[in-house]
């Protein structure tokens, strides 16, 4: 069983079991004959199966026999009729055969010459002779034999018009293809050209292109020449497609290469030139270097480490990675402002009128700017303060820091610490590292182009951290005075001087900043405003910049203050005014519709057609809770967007004097209120209270609004009334909230964000409120504006809370506890 594998077009070589062969094209009459002179050809012949190769009408190829059914079938026949069936098998790598694995159309071959080879094996050189089917198998040993019937060949085809332009196309392709491939010799387009029977130049392609077996064995099987003509030229056309991309590929390195081997030798003779001339681009931008850095006014420690820096370049080669990084390092040090400041304007009127116009109110901030101004005015050198603006969120805290740059006459950057949690982000990487960079302090700085300006650190309680290490810790020399005048890059490997940078950080609370970060800034509270600041603001500020964005500053439209007011009251509920500068946007955005669509427009905005621009109102007005029920105590509460006012619920059933506590609250509240509890009962008698009510009474505490968690020590003088009022059924007073923590042994500690709650209860419409007698301090540093109408009561114990709480009339339908 022979096996032919097919290369190129043409290429006349052809793989068996054991070697390759070259193939004898021998150009023959044998489809000149008419069907009448034809040899008759036995209808049971032996099967030989073929791999890798098809066998056509008319073709010679040569086979190298050696497996053992092929020699058998050759020997047996060689003396005799020399006539056998050439069938392809279905996959080439089956070492034996069965019925199943060769295709049904084959073609008888003649045995036109046997060679005995000097291994034992024999080669065979066979003509095909006329196509045939396969009808049934009739023997398997030793060799294969079949009943067959012929196929005559179709030549209705020869004189047709159509046939012959289709055989040309044939015959120009197959030129083409000798002609683009490399590996064809020229001398088989020769052949082709002689080549005058066109069934026989189709078989002679078919036989000889190079396309897969099974493809050649559904040639084979087209019984129709013309049909098979057709295929063959589609199997032609896309073979001359992939050979001419494989040329231009081909063509398109070639030319690459030149071209590289141009530009290298180009290159060559350019660096030789200017080697001549006196340095090449090397050697000009270390010239370069050098004198940017005269012009630098640095010390004599940084001019020579430098120099000693730019001294390696000497001994990098410009093409290399290390080459690139240590330009970059120099470009660095060339691009800080080492020592060079911009001028501080010290005009204290201007730079408070300048702060004023900028923001409303925050006047603790504005007095430590301008305390700083004049002590610099007057001494002429002093380390720059590290302060650090705290509050809720849209008070003004970071533009504030623009505000002071202005009124300083300094440079302003700004580097959002939120969410920073890799210490190489202050200190940068070292400069060994592919891409490494300095820190985002010095980055700054050198986009500043000055080593004084005014520098905000924002966000500074959002800094986390993991295994990359500590940015707050990386934090602690930058906001060091005593260490900033040395500060060390790990990029810049030498001291930067930051004394002079007026560092401003903002946070929303100091609890989560780093206790030691915490201990090395100047703490300055900026806390929320009352509607009437807020009034100010939008007047002054807000209504003119957005009517400025909108395009209808030219308007002449006024919004009036109740209308204002109405907006902060009804469609925000914060302590800065961010919120409201959204709103005021809305406000401007509908009104400049309405020009656009030439609607009518009041010359005024009243507070009854906020509603028409605003739609319904976001909020209700914060109320606290009536005397009538008992048990129930406004309380005051700070959050991180403002004040907030707070119930606190009591509620007595039937039991065994179990404590419930619910409304999400945390484990300082919990104690609270379990505190609260315990002062009651050992205060009973003061109270008037039966003892026996706390062992046959359950108390049920409850902090509405259950989703939010709630949790701190400032509701323990809330929950003790609230209790109190509950078990002696007493009227709580009207208008009144409280705050402030409790004791077991009832005294009454200070709380913090005093201020914030003041506004809460203001809102709410509470003119009086319970303090600890140690929060006197802090009312005394708010403005008169903030506790206009409201009344402090300062207390020391829980006593004294119950005495000012707590009615001597009881609740209308008070129950009877015994």
């Amino acid at each position: 069983m022979g096996q032919i594998k097919n290369n190129d077009l043409f290429n006349m070589i052809h793989g068996n079991d054991e070697q390759d062969s070259d193939i004898i094209p021998i150009v023959t009459n044998i489809f000149n004959d008419d069907e009448k002179d034809l040899k008759v050809y036995p209808n049971d012949i032996p099967i030989l199966p073929l791999r890798n190769t098809v066998l056509f009408p008319g073709v010679v190829i040569p086979l190298t026999i050696g497996r053992e059914g092929s020699f058998n079938l050759i020997r047996s026949i060689q003396n005799n009729s020399k006539l056998f069936g050439a069938v392809s098998q279905k996959e080439a790598e089956v070492e034996e055969p069965t019925p199943s694995d060769i295709n049904e159309i084959g073609t008888i071959a003649e045995i036109l010459k046997v060679i005995e080879m000097p291994d034992n094996t024999i080669s065979v050189i066979i003509q095909g002779k006329r196509r045939f089917k396969i009808e049934e198998i009739t023997q398997t040993e030793p060799f294969y034999k079949a009943k067959v019937n012929y196929i005559p060949e179709n030549k209705q085809h020869e004189n047709d018009k159509n046939f012959q332009a289709i055989v040309s196309s044939l015959k120009d392709l197959s030129l083409k293809i000798v002609k683009l491939s490399a590996t064809i010799p020229h001398e088989v387009s020769f052949a082709i050209k002689n080549i005058d029977n066109s069934f026989f130049l189709i078989n002679f392609i078919c036989s000889n292109s190079d396309i897969l077996p099974a493809d050649k064995q559904k040639l084979l099987e087209i019984g129709d020449i013309s049909e098979r003509a057709v295929k063959l030229l589609e199997y032609l056309s896309n073979q001359v497609q992939m050979l001419k991309l494989k040329n231009d590929i081909q063509i398109k390195v070639k030319k690459e290469l030149d071209k590289q081997q141009k530009e290298y030798l180009l290159h060559q003779q350019m660096k030789t030139i200017q080697q001549e001339l006196g340095g090449g681009p090397a050697e000009q931008e270390k010239k370069e270097l050098k004198e940017r850095a005269s012009k630098k006014k640095w010390t004599k420690e940084i001019s020579s480490h430098f120099d000693k820096e730019l001294k390696k370049l000497d001994h990098l080669n410009p093409a290399s990675a290390e080459f690139s990084v240590q330009i970059n390092y120099l470009h660095t040090m060339l691009d800080l402002p080492w020592s060079e400041y911009t001028k501080d304007n010290f005009n204290l009127k201007r730079a408070k009128k300048i702060l004023n116009e900028d923001h409303y109110g925050l006047d603790k901030v504005k007095d430590r700017i301008l305390e700083h101004l004049a002590v610099l005015k007057l001494k002429g050198d002093l380390k720059s303060p590290i302060l650090c603006l705290y509050g809720p969120p849209g008070v003004g805290k970071t533009s504030l820091g623009k505000s002071i740059a202005r009124a300083l006459d300094r440079k302003y950057v700004r580097m959002s610490l939120g969410g920073v949690h890799d210490e190489s982000e202050i200190r940068g990487h070292r400069k060994t590292y592919i891409g490494a960079m300095p820190g985002r302090i010095l980055q700054n700085i050198r986009k500043a182009k000055s080593s004084n300006p005014v520098f905000v650190l924002d966000e500074i309680d959002k800094v986390g951290n993991d295994f990359r290490g500590d940015p707050s810790s990386a934090l602690l020399e930058v906001l060091d005075p005593e260490q900033n005048t040395a500060f060390h890059d790990n990029f810049l490997e030498v001291e930067y001087d930051l004394s002079k940078v007026m560092f401003i950080a903002t946070a929303n609370t100091i609890t989560s900043i780093n206790p030691a970060l915490r201990d090395r800034m100047e703490l300055i509270d900026v806390s929320g405003y009352i509607v009437e600041e807020k009034l100010q603001i939008a007047k002054r500020h807000l209504i003119p910049k957005q009517f400025d964005n909108h395009g209808i500053n030219n308007t002449n439209i006024k919004i009036e203050d109740k209308a204002i007011v109405e907006i902060i009251e009804g469609y925000t509920r914060e302590s800065g005014v961010r919120g409201l500068d959204k709103n005021i946007a809305k406000l401007s955005r509908r009104i400049a519709k309405k020009i656009g669509l030439k609607e009518a427009l009041p010359e005024t905005i009243s507070e009854e057609q906020i509603y028409e621009y605003l739609g319904v109102a976001q909020f209700q007005k914060e109320k606290h809770i009536d005397e009538d029920i008992a048990g129930v105590v406004t309380g005051l509460a700070w959050t991180a967007v403002g004040g907030e006012i707070l119930y606190v619920e009591t509620s007595l059933s039937k039991g065994k004097g179990n404590l419930t506590i619910t409304g999400n609250l945390g484990d300082v509240m919990k104690e609270s209120a379990s505190i609260a509890l315990e002062y009651i009962k050992s205060n009973s008698d003061y109270l008037k209270i039966d003892n026996k009510i706390f062992e046959s009474w359950n108390i049920h505490l409850h902090v509405p609004e259950g989703a939010i968690p709630k949790d701190g020590p400032s509701a323990g003088i809330t929950m003790a009334t609230a209790l109190a009022s509950a078990y002696t059924q007493r009227k709580v007073k009207k208008n009144i909230a409280m705050t402030g923590e409790i004791t077991l042994r009832g005294k009454v500690l200070p709380v913090g964000g005093i201020k914030e709650k003041i506004l809460a209860a203001k809102r709410a419409g509470i003119n009086e409120i319970i303090l600890s007698e140690d929060n006197k301090k802090d009312i005394a540093e708010i403005k008169n504006i903030y506790i206009k109408g409201v009344k402090f009561n300062y207390v020391s114990t829980i006593k004294d809370v119950l005495d000012i709480a707590l009615l001597k009339q009881k609740v209308k339908d008070a129950k009877k506890l015994d």
